[in-house]
């Protein structure tokens, strides 16, 4: 393989694993907050990408994305209140079932409201032909927005949950809700705003990815089952390790084209997610009691 393959390879693993590590990041802030695991979660990353996209219209491409960010964290505020918040000590298995539901519902509400198109976001700048060169290597302009965005929600979640009065009063909840009850902390709105700012970093994420992967109706599937590999792989719970296993499922996608079709570049997490269920259930960076938000 040549070094001007290598690194195109390695620019476009580095690209798509800021992604998963999104989706991953939105998994461990519910997870964190609620012990749900909410198999939703990839269709707030399509509902971003497809709203923003309904609004360009009628907006501009920077006041439609906040404006879909907005309605996407709404829509999650609504599925905990709605579908969540009434539960009383619910098993695994059937949050499990209540999330796949819900994810389900979204993609089916999709389809009907969108049809089953494929749609994109215009460029942020350029087109699709547009590139700048680093060294030999030719990347396009939104690659760089996707990891810079990417890169700027990691470092504000972080500086949110350690500086902020609402963050820790997010990570007390994390650590022990029945304390931070006691404290006086609403626990019921922490839950509601840990659904909302997980339903936003993942509708943003859609949209800064739409010019390249493209959205459609049923684009976050692919993309849970990817961010769960990737929240697996660092340890359930651990958004810190989560940005590390995103980057290396996304490498290791990169590089598989060179070996296998792309059409089995799916299997890869599947297969990587079953080996790692198999092998060490809590993750590469987890342990048996899952990290919390302090952790991030």
């Amino acid at each position: 393989m040549s070094p001007d393959l290598f690194f195109q390879y390695l620019f476009a693993g580095i690209t798509y694993g800021s992604i998963y590590a999104i989706v991953a990041i939105g998994f461990n802030i519910i997870y964190n907050a609620t012990g749900i695991i909410n198999f939703a979660q990839g269709e707030f990353v399509m509902l971003g990408g497809m709203i923003s996209i309904s609004l360009l219209p009628v907006l501009p491409l920077g006041w439609a994305i906040a404006a879909a960010v907005l309605i996407t964290m709404l829509i999650g505020a609504g599925i905990e209140m709605v579908f969540i918040r009434w539960l009383r000590s619910p098993s695994v298995l059937r949050m499990i079932i209540i999330t796949i539901g819900i994810s389900i519902l979204l993609r089916e509400a999709a389809l009907h409201v969108w049809g089953e198109s494929i749609r994109s976001l215009p460029y942020f700048y350029g087109n699709e032909i547009t590139t700048f060169s680093l060294g030999t290597v030719h990347i396009s302009p939104q690659v760089v927005w996707v990891i810079l965005a990417s890169a700027v929600m990691m470092v504000g979640l972080s500086l949110f949950f350690k500086n902020t009065p609402v963050g820790r009063e997010m990570r007390a909840c994390s650590a022990n809700r029945t304390a931070a009850l006691l404290c006086g902390i609403n626990t019921r709105n922490m839950v509601t705003l840990s659904f909302m700012l997980s339903a936003g970093i993942g509708a943003l994420a859609g949209c800064v990815v739409s010019p390249i992967t493209y959205t459609q109706y049923d684009s976050g599937t692919s993309l849970a089952i990817k961010g769960f590999t990737v929240a697996i792989l660092g340890g359930l719970g651990n958004s810190a390790a989560a940005v590390a296993a995103g980057l290396l499922l996304g490498v290791i996608e990169a590089f598989s084209v060179s070996v296998v079709p792309l059409a089995f570049q799916d299997a890869i997490s599947i297969a990587i997610l079953l080996a790692i269920l198999f092998v060490k259930p809590h993750g590469l960076f987890g342990s048996s009691d899952a990290a919390r938000l302090k952790d991030f």
